[in-house]
């Protein structure tokens, strides 16, 4: 499937894949630094530029006080343009809880919209899985926390990063012949994983994050 990948300002330890000839690359503000240390081709450059300090040439230019972070903006622009897959690199680790927090969001926000997402960042990958799954390929190796959401859509608690409704998100980790299930409201679940295996998430949203 072609992606849609954003460059965003935070760090990150490196692409997951080669970019393909279908994908589409756009750097969110201070992600131009990304591309132009990494030699990336970018399709497009968009933001308010308050991270970069500049205003590069042939930019889409934002204000600075608006609705959207640069990274949901990237994100709408791809949808506009017809991708459903998205990887946001340095999307995580940057100094500002609120921008980390508002890409939590744009992940459910993607999801909503019938297309996925993964913040990528130094050491973690997030993403949000709704009626669908997460396959492991045989040998890899590491941790997956579960977070299961409302997929109210805010109806809970309007304007509200997290969500306490009483809906139920059923969870399920799969590694060969085992299985655990988990639903919403018992705590976190975390899973070593080192060999094949699969989660999945049915009729309402569930966060992953991958340690890698």
């Amino acid at each position: 499937m072609k992606q849609c990948i954003i460059f965003c300002a935070a760090g990150f330890s490196g692409l997951l894949a080669p970019i393909g000839a279908g994908d589409f690359v756009i750097a969110a503000d201070g992600g131009l630094a990304h591309t132009e240390k990494f030699q990336i081709p970018v399709d497009e450059i968009l933001g308010d530029f308050d991270s970069l300090g500049y205003i590069p040439e042939d930019s889409r230019i934002f204000p600075v006080e608006k609705d959207d972070t640069d990274a949901m903006l990237a994100v709408r622009r791809g949808l506009d343009l017809g991708y459903r897959e998205f990887l946001l690199y340095g999307s995580l680790d940057g100094p500002r809880l609120d921008h980390t927090i508002a890409n939590f969001q744009t992940l459910q926000f993607l999801c909503d919209h019938g297309a996925s997402g993964y913040l990528i960042g130094n050491d973690y990958i997030v993403t949000v899985v709704k009626n669908g799954s997460l396959r492991f390929p045989a040998g890899a190796a590491g941790t997956v926390s579960i977070l299961p959401g409302c997929g109210c859509g805010g109806r809970c608690h309007p304007g509200a990063a997290l969500c306490s409704g009483k809906r139920h998100t059923l969870c399920r980790i799969s590694s060969g012949r085992q299985q655990s299930f988990y639903r919403r409201g018992s705590g976190n679940f975390r899973e070593k994983w080192q060999s094949a295996g699969a989660l999945g998430s049915e009729k309402r949203p569930a966060g992953a994050i991958l340690n890698r």
